[in-house]
């Protein structure tokens, strides 16, 4: 494994010196905050958000002076950590030499970062459009397939998460999408879930050929000629960090070469490094058309995401005008902060340093919780992505909470873990387990040792 020892990495000081002025940021944000901001996602009189003052390598400190464990890396985004030297000082060079233009100008960052991008991803995909973040990368990505195919409907998976804005929540399969719902001509099929299998299957293969088979059925029950497009996220993230079974991705690919479908991967989330490459359609040996990506391009220190195409797509829009912008597309701050991050990751071997971090210490330590906790039905993951799926009984697999919901037992393990100095990612039924790719041995086994010892709260709820 390569343990990285960089300042990020190893720094365990916040900026301040003073504790008392840190706690009364801490304390004057928190108040401010209840008065004036509305959060995602949330009841609004019902949260109690932590105040975030301080952070550095893999650690941050809360409003009381607390220092954490980042097992989250906020929301799967800080792959190189907090406060990564390299790039804070290419957003502080970049913002005295030019902090923005308009996007009809051309600019070095924007058009390096470009370059950087697509000298990871395959061969004829040579261009990118930058986007905010990822769910308008999304939004985007479905407009050019429209446009590029002259069709209409969209394949998306259940148990999936592509974004906040309209259409994309409407791609999205998790519940988050039932209250949004609307015309958007979004048709969603039946995922190879292996652990929950929709179809039965009792083998990786069987949840493939039959998983490949429903949705070979809902394309020709849809008419394959009105499909555009068929999203996938490579590996789901916030719906289970759930890894596709062997052959499903290539069989995807194929049924969207017969109908010519343009076949989007959404790498939002497992993208650049997460999963221990720099994509996560590589562990496939697939080439998709389009891949959207946010996050982790460039550790979330300015807002980035994009649309990076391949040729044909392109080409549609090579003669005539494509009908879409925004204001901030390939901000130079945002472009200047890739440049860095991706620079950090291959000089720092944060990839390689992720796909040992999984296969070395985080996977085996998972199948020994599978094996010592009665509440814990399932592990699975790669790189630095994985989850910890809770049930009350590993025989029937009944989920902690219902599917769509979560029970109050999952904020205590939270509550717990974070009491003794970690913060782990909490969806439903599920701790994520996501730090960053940077993060040294000595901090991941801590971290995994406090998970493990809060798990015993929900064993009391799980049949022995």
């Amino acid at each position: 494994m390569v343990d990285v020892h960089t300042p990020a990495a190893a720094g365990l000081s916040p900026s301040s010196s003073k504790p008392e002025e840190r706690l009364a940021a801490g304390r004057t944000g928190y108040a401010l905050d209840r008065q004036h901001v509305f959060h995602s996602w949330s009841a609004q009189k019902a949260i109690e958000p932590m105040t975030v003052v301080d952070a550095a390598g893999s650690w941050i400190w809360d409003g009381e002076g607390n220092r954490i464990l980042d097992l989250a890396s906020q929301l799967v985004f800080t792959n190189a950590g907090h406060k990564h030297p390299k790039i804070i000082a290419a957003i502080q060079e970049q913002a005295q030499r030019l902090c923005t233009v308009a996007p009809q100008h051309a600019n070095d960052a924007r058009s390096e970062a470009a370059r950087l991008i697509t000298e990871l991803l395959p061969d004829d995909i040579n261009h990118v459009f930058f986007t905010n973040g990822g769910a308008d990368a999304n939004e985007h990505a479905v407009r050019m397939a429209r446009l590029h195919t002259g069709r209409r409907k969209v394949f998306s998976a259940y148990r999936s998460y592509h974004g906040g804005t309209q259409l994309a929540v409407n791609l999205t399969g998790d519940p988050r999408r039932i209250p949004n719902d609307d015309d958007a001509a979004v048709v969603h099929f039946l995922p190879a879930y292996p652990y929950r299998s929709y179809f039965s299957a009792e083998t990786q293969e069987q949840e493939s050929e039959r998983a490949l088979t429903h949705l070979r059925s809902m394309l020709l029950l849809e008419g394959p000629d009105q499909v555009a497009a068929l999203i996938l996220e490579s590996v789901p993230g916030t719906a289970g960090i759930y890894v596709p079974p062997v052959g499903y991705m290539q069989g995807v690919r194929e049924l969207c070469d017969e109908f010519g479908i343009v076949f989007i991967a959404d790498e939002v989330m497992a993208g650049f490094g997460r999963t221990g490459k720099w994509f996560a359609f590589e562990h496939f040996g697939i080439e998709p058309d389009i891949v959207t990506f946010a996050k982790g391009v460039n550790s979330g220190y300015v807002p980035l995401g994009g649309v990076a195409m391949d040729d044909a797509v392109y080409n549609t829009f090579a003669e005539k005008p494509y009908p879409g912008g925004l204001t901030y597309s390939g901000h130079p701050l945002a472009a200047a902060a890739a440049v860095a991050n991706i620079g950090a990751m291959r000089e720092e071997q944060m990839v390689e340093n992720a796909a040992a971090l999984g296969q070395e210490l985080i996977a085996p330590r998972l199948q020994q919780m599978l094996a010592d906790h009665p509440s814990v039905g399932d592990v699975r993951g790669l790189g630095a992505f994985w989850a910890i799926e809770l049930v009350r009984d590993q025989q029937t697999k009944e989920p902690l909470a219902p599917y769509g919901q979560t029970h109050p037992v999952m904020n205590q393990l939270v509550a717990s873990a974070k009491s003794q100095g970690v913060l782990p990612f909490m969806n439903m039924n599920r701790l994520h387990i996501c730090p960053p790719l940077n993060i040294t041995t000595q901090d991941i086994t801590f971290g995994l040792n406090v998970i493990d010892d809060v798990l015993s709260i929900s064993d009391q709820h799980a049949t022995p």
